[in-house]
This record gives structure tokens, sequence and C-alpha cells, in this order.
């Protein structure tokens, strides 16, 4: 089992105030992007609004189409699957193992592989 599948599953969020069990916690489909879902592990209501940290999924094939955020930086961690980010004019082929910084305002897309894409998303500020 990948360590996508793992936080997935039986990952959880341990704080002071209690414990969130990953596995309880929704897929939500992108509201723009067909073929993308999101799980939000941690969110600004966690993080007083510092930081966040979601799952992504990208079915085969799949785009999570040209977009900016204007005051985020994004760090993008390959867990399983294949694809391409094209970000500051680059190709940036994703694999597992790879890790990718978006800087804010930085207009950038993401294009899943045959096999899909699976990674984490995490934004400084939180992007909810």
């Amino acid at each position: 089992m990948n360590f996508f599948d793992q936080l997935d599953a039986g990952g959880r969020l341990r704080l002071p105030a209690g414990e969130t069990a990953f596995g309880d916690l929704p897929w939500n489909r992108h509201p723009d992007f067909e073929g993308v879902e999101l799980k939000h592990l941690i969110t600004g209501q966690e993080t007083g609004g510092q930081f966040s940290c979601h799952l992504v999924r990208v079915a085969p094939g799949g785009v999570i189409g040209t977009h900016v955020h204007r005051d985020q930086t994004e760090l993008h961690e390959v867990a399983a699957g294949s694809g391409v980010c094209v970000s500051g004019g680059a190709r940036l082929l994703y694999e597992p193992g790879v890790l990718s910084i978006l800087p804010k305002g930085e207009p950038h897309e993401v294009t899943a592989g045959p096999e899909g894409l699976r990674m984490l998303a995490k934004f400084v500020p939180a992007l909810l």
C-alpha cells in the first residue's frame, strides 16, 4: 500500500483538541475539473488559516486545468501514478517521490498519465 492509500484509509490528524480519522472524511468532486477529487485533510479551521493539506486524485488522462492561486504557495507531493505539471513555462514530469513548489500567482496545470495521479497538495496560507 502506498503512502497516499495509507493516509486515505488509516491516516489521522492528532491535535491537542482531538483526533480526526482521514478515512471518515469525504471525497469531494472538484467544482471546476472533471475527474478530479479532493479530500481535505487539514483546513484553515485547524491552523488559524495558515496552512491546508489535501489528498488529490486525478483520473487517468484527467486534467486540473490552468488556474492560479493568487494568495497561496502550493506544494505538490506525488505519491502514486504519473503526470505532467506545466508551471512557469516548464514541463515538470510527475512520478512518485517528486515534489514541486508552485509560487503564488503562477498559473499552472496538471495532466494525469494513463494510470491516473495521486498526490498531496499543501497550501500556505490555507486554501480552505
